[in-house]
């Protein structure tokens, strides 16, 4: 079932079919591609609070047509704190899976790097919210089909308010006093970054954000979690915080009721809410037949706010910035 979201002063008629009855939906009835009135960009932020993520399937988008896109919801960030987007779009990140594979693979500690640190993962590795090691996260996040194989290269979303609402209300309680500490450092675990275009320092990056934030639109709690940036609560014992985060990311990773499944097509693009769903993907990669190439621009966040006011904080480097 859809629904239709009549637009007052435009021609625009947007048809928003759920992808699933909590999270995602797919978006007909607006070319991308073609500058857009405000109404539409109203009813497409309104849609997007509602579902998490959308995706807009048949666009035929280049480069300057998904920033110009991007740039409706907010200023737009370069490709990454850490890695060097397009020299001729800096605001593009190119990921391609041949390439990146194993861009987050964790490294085990061997006989030929014994002070290399061992990235002992949590649960299934892979889901996270984009860019958690910088105090002010990225709000939205737009990826765009380029090169898509024939099969396989699916991302999923799970719905951190609906995760957090599942948790009893005593556990939700002493979540929502706790912190917790997202790092990213490459050059620690032998992939040092190259220098950045813009002269500004790769990482190493780390930030301590409230482990449930409230939605700065929206007003809702959600669990704030990136399995792999996420080392450690603050405050507790390493056993403790480790038991925490265990049980944590197997819920993120295991409530498939939660989850939405996004399949991939030629020229789609997805726009989701960073700040309110996390992500798996390509969660098949290593299966993949065929190259897979997608474009990612992402807009400006906030200091995150938990339930108790604490408000996020840098520990080390410097904050996402924007550029256009």
């Amino acid at each position: 079932m859809s629904e239709t979201l009549e637009l007052t002063r435009t021609e625009t008629q947007l048809s928003v079919r759920p992808i699933t009855p909590i999270t995602g939906a797919e978006v007909r009835g607006v070319d991308l591609s073609r500058e857009l009135d405000k109404p539409t960009i109203a009813a497409i932020r309104q849609a997007l609070l509602k579902h998490k993520v959308l995706v807009f399937h048949d666009q035929d988008l280049d480069d300057a047509q998904q920033i110009r896109f991007s740039r409706y919801f907010g200023r737009v960030t370069p490709a990454h704190p850490v890695t060097n987007g397009l020299v001729e779009a800096p605001e593009i990140k190119q990921n391609i899976l041949t390439r990146d594979r194993d861009e987050y693979a964790p490294f085990d500690l061997d006989i030929d790097h014994p002070l290399r640190p061992n990235l002992r993962p949590r649960a299934p590795v892979g889901w996270h919210i984009d860019i958690t090691f910088v105090a002010n996260p990225n709000s939205l996040t737009f990826l765009r089909a380029v090169q898509i194989p024939s099969v396989g290269g699916d991302t999923l979303f799970a719905n951190l308010e609906a995760l957090y609402e599942s948790l009893s209300p005593s556990l939700r309680g002493y979540l929502d006093t706790l912190q917790a500490i997202h790092v990213r450092d490459d050059a620690a675990v032998g992939r040092p970054p190259p220098p950045r275009f813009d002269g500004r320092e790769p990482g190493p990056f780390a930030a301590l954000h409230p482990l449930v934030r409230v939605h700065p639109e929206t007003g809702q709690k959600h669990l704030f979690l990136a399995t792999g940036f996420v080392k450690a609560i603050a405050g507790l014992r390493a056993r403790e915080s480790a038991a925490l985060l265990d049980f944590l990311n197997a819920e993120l990773a295991g409530r498939a009721d939660l989850h939405a499944r996004v399949r991939w097509s030629p020229g789609a693009l997805v726009l989701w809410d960073n700040r309110a769903v996390a992500h798996a993907g390509p969660i098949d990669g290593k299966y993949i037949e065929g190259e897979r190439i997608v474009h990612r621009t992402t807009v400006e966040g906030d200091l995150t706010r938990g339930p108790d006011g604490f408000v996020s904080r840098g520990l080390y480097g410097e904050l996402f910035n924007t550029i256009s």
